[in-house]
C-alpha cells in the first residue's frame, strides 16, 4: 500500500525537531510518509509557496509548527508576528481545503490573559494580553473559517525540549554562570514537553473525526520558580551541574518585559484526554526524560 504524505512545517522547530525523532515508533510511519520541512524550505506566509508545494506533494495531513514565539519581540514586530501566527495558518488551511487534507495545528495558552485560579475549560472567552497571544489566536480564528470540519487546534503551555532554546536550557545555562538566581514566582501554569505534545498529535491524527480546538499540556499546576528549583534539582542529580545556586522567588513586577505574561494559565484538558484516550503526562516524568536527553 503506497504510502500517504504527512507534511510538517516548522521542522527546524522544537517541537518539529521532536516530532521526526518520534515518527519512526509513533505507528503513523506505516502509513505515512513524513515530508518535513523548514521556514528556509517553505515560507507558509506566502500563499502561492504553500499552494505550489501542496501541488507536488498533495498531502493528506498537515502538521503545523511554523509560529513567531519571540513573545517579547512581538510587541514592536506586529506585522511579522501576525504574518506567521495569522496568515501562514490561513494559506495552509485554505490549500488543506482545496485537496481535503487534514490540519493539526498548534496554538497556545497565550490566548488568554491569566486571570483565572482553576484550570481553563475551553468554553472560556479568549483575551490576549500582547500581540504574540493575539496573533495566535487571530491564526485560530483562520483556520476555523476555512476548514473548521477537518482541523485540530491544539493549545498548549510553556514548552521546553533538548532541543533549541526554551525555559529549560535557558535555566540550565544560568545556573552553570551565576552565583544565584530569582525567577517569577506569582505565574502559574504548565510545562509541557514536546514528547508528550508530539504524542498527543499523532493521536490526532490518528483520529479523522476530531475537528475544533483542543487543550493539552503535562499535568502540572506550578510556578516558574517551582520549575526552576525541579530543573536545578534533576540537572544535579543528572551531573549536568557542578554545584547547586540559591534561587530566590521574585514578582512579576521585580522582572518587567515588554510583553505581559498570563498570572495563571493551566489549560483543562480533560476533554482532550476524553477524544484522544490519552492520559496528560506527570510534569516531573517529562522533566526527567528531557533532561536525560541533554
Amino acid at each position: 500500500m503506497e504510502k500517504r504524505i504527512a507534511l510538517l512545517t516548522g521542522a527546524a522547530g522544537q517541537l518539529g525537531k521532536t516530532i521526526q525523532v518520534l515518527w519512526s515508533e509513533s505507528g503513523l510511519a506505516d502509513r505515512y510518509e513524513l515530508h518535513p520541512v523548514s521556514h528556509a524550505q517553505l515560507d507558509i506566509t506566502n500563499a502561492s509557496d504553500v499552494a505550489g508545494l501542496f501541488e507536488k506533494l498533495n498531502p493528506a495531513v498537515v502538521i503545523n509548527c511554523s509560529a513567531y514565539t519571540a513573545v517579547d519581540k512581538a510587541e514592536s514586530d506586529q506585522i511579522n508576528a501576525y504574518l506567521v501566527n495569522e496568515q501562514g495558518p490561513k494559506n495552509l488551511a485554505i490549500s488543506c481545503a482545496k485537496r481535503g487534507a487534514r490540519l493539526i495545528h498548534v496554538s497556545t495558552d497565550f490566548v488568554f490573559s491569566g486571570a483565572f485560579d482553576k484550570p481553563i475549560p475551553l468554553a472560556q472567552t479568549t483575551n490576549p494580553a500582547g500581540v504574540y497571544g493575539a496573533s495566535k489566536r487571530a491564526g485560530e480564528l483562520a483556520i476555523l473559517e476555512q476548514l473548521s470540519d477537518n482541523a485540530v487546534i491544539l493549545r498548549t503551555s510553556w514548552l521546553y525540549s533538548p532541543f533549541n532554546a526554551n525555559f529549560v536550557k535557558t535555566m540550565l545555562r544560568l545556573m552553570a554562570e551565576k552565583d544565584s538566581l530569582g525567577v517569577v514566582a506569582d505565574q502559574r501554569g504548565a510545562p509541557t514537553s514536546t514528547f508528550s505534545l508530539a504524542v498527543a498529535i499523532f493521536k490526532a491524527v490518528e483520529k479523522p473525526k476530531m475537528n475544533s480546538i483542543y487543550h493539552w499540556s503535562d499535568a502540572a499546576d506550578i510556578s516558574w520558580f517551582d520549575f526552576a528549583v525541579a530543573i536545578q534539582n534533576r540537572a544535579m542529580t543528572a551531573g549536568l551541574l557542578e554545584k547547586a545556586i540559591p534561587i530566590n522567588p521574585i514578582k512579576t513586577s521585580d522582572y518587567p518585559t515588554p510583553a505581559a505574561r498570563p498570572a495563571y494559565s493551566v489549560l483543562d484538558c480533560s476533554k482532550t484526554e476524553a477524544d484522544l484516550d490519552l492520559q496528560q503526562f506527570d510534569w516531573r516524568t517529562q522533566l526527567d526524560q528531557v533532561v536525560q536527553k541533554l
